[in-house]
């Protein structure tokens, strides 16, 4: 049996989840209370293995949300944040732009409404024909463009290891929380896989894939659950196709951008992500299985939603995951010269997408406080882009909690 004992503790907060939310959250946290003594569980060896260090490693602009929500206030200021961030601590990162791409009549409105929402969001854009495409990017074609100027690229796993070092917090890798124990009066007790336990006065959920599970081990009920996503991605062997950053108009009912074209820090081109249901919270290829995971998604009355309303849109998804024909198809409506034998596969992602039981995807930034706890149950993209503002949101509300306490 876990137990809570007054006066038996190890640290002050704990959080679990070392990808780089819960690094950006101890780093907050220390900034704004010296002394504190936080202490960072990571189930994996190193920092920001899943979602963090799996992205496209874009900096986003803030162009896509709703104003006025979580998604777009934190992604705009995480933004600057981010490159001030990179350049101070030697960070590999670039200012690139991007452009958005209407390749059909049918998204010119979307990509009008694209403009204004930018504009909301205080982030500059410039609109273009189809002939000033060729200014920026002479191999795509589309009926319209715009020029986002803000948005760039980064290494996010370098930030989570800077966060991590600069946070002065303990950070213990390969340590996966199994049970917790919460006691409103004390704190919180949690025991690892190996046996240790690991007291706390407030526990900060950053688990990620699992975040709903450890705020149920908590006792608390998240009214979500993660319903994992795979993103699967290419690189592309003629890289001089693409110069940066290149995306096609989103559909505005799911919270997936579509396939697109990334140049990363590392000067490669990535082409994708292609999003499918994972049959596991980890499940990185077909092959990777887990029952009980794949029978608590399926269980969940969201997923059965989820699938019945949007089976179409699923459907095209998974024959270009089959089908890397038809994945090529998809990429010629932006960059037509495209072959087939210039995708090569690279490595794929996973998303953590929080489902409500209606089957809505939770579409914002979605953070729920506890008696001794403050669990986040959404930061999937933007989040790496606004990590340093969700971070001191997360720590101002760990450390409120604390002070209660």
């Amino acid at each position: 049996m876990v137990q809570v004992r007054s006066g038996a503790y190890d640290c002050d907060v704990l959080v679990v989840g070392g990808g780089i939310v819960g690094l950006s959250t101890a780093f907050a946290i220390t900034r704004a209370a010296p002394g504190t003594r936080v202490t960072v569980l990571e189930k994996e060896p190193g920092p920001a293995r899943h979602q963090t260090g799996r992205n496209s490693g874009v900096i986003h602009s803030g162009i896509y949300y709703r104003p006025g929500s979580l998604k777009a206030r934190y992604a705009v200021r995480g933004a600057t944040e981010m490159v001030k961030f990179c350049a101070e601590y030697g960070i590999a990162h670039a200012v690139t732009g991007k452009l958005i791409v209407a390749t059909e009549r049918a998204e010119l409105p979307r990509l009008h409404a694209l403009v204004q929402r930018g504009r909301e969001n205080g982030i500059p854009v410039r609109e273009l024909g189809a002939a000033q495409i060729a200014e920026y990017e002479p191999e795509v074609r589309g009926l319209a463009a715009i020029h986002v100027g803000t948005t760039g690229i980064c290494d996010f796993v370098g930030v989570a290891r800077r966060l991590a070092e600069a946070s002065g917090a303990e950070i213990r890798y390969g340590t996966e929380v199994v049970r917790v124990d919460r006691r409103p009066e004390l704190g919180v007790a949690v025991r690892t896989r190996g046996g240790d336990i690991v007291r706390g006065r407030v526990l900060v959920n950053c688990a990620g894939l699992y975040c709903d599970e450890i705020a149920r081990m908590t006792g608390d009920e998240p009214g979500m659950r993660i319903v994992p996503f795979r993103g699967e991605y290419y690189e592309l062997a003629r890289a001089g196709l693409v110069r940066g950053l290149v995306y096609p108009v989103p559909d505005p009912a799911f919270p997936f951008l579509g396939v697109h074209l990334t140049r990363g820090i590392d000067g490669g081109v990535h082409i994708g992500p292609n999003a499918v249901p994972a049959l596991a919270r980890e499940g990185y290829g077909w092959g990777v299985v887990r029952p009980r995971e794949l029978a608590g998604t399926v269980a969940w009355p969201g997923t059965r939603r989820l699938a019945r309303q949007h089976w179409r849109y699923g459907a095209g998804e998974l024959r270009r995951s089959v089908s890397k024909g038809a994945f090529t198809q998809a990429v010629r409506r932006l960059l037509p010269a495209v072959r087939e034998s210039d995708l090569v596969p690279a490595a794929p992602g996973v998303r953590a997408q929080a489902v409500l039981r209606d089957g809505a995807l939770v579409d914002d930034f979605l953070i729920k406080e506890a008696p001794r706890a403050v669990h986040v149950l959404n930061a999937p993209s933007p989040a790496a882009t606004a990590s340093l503002p969700i971070g001191r949101e997360i720590a101002r509300r760990a450390l409120t909690a604390l002070g209660g306490g």
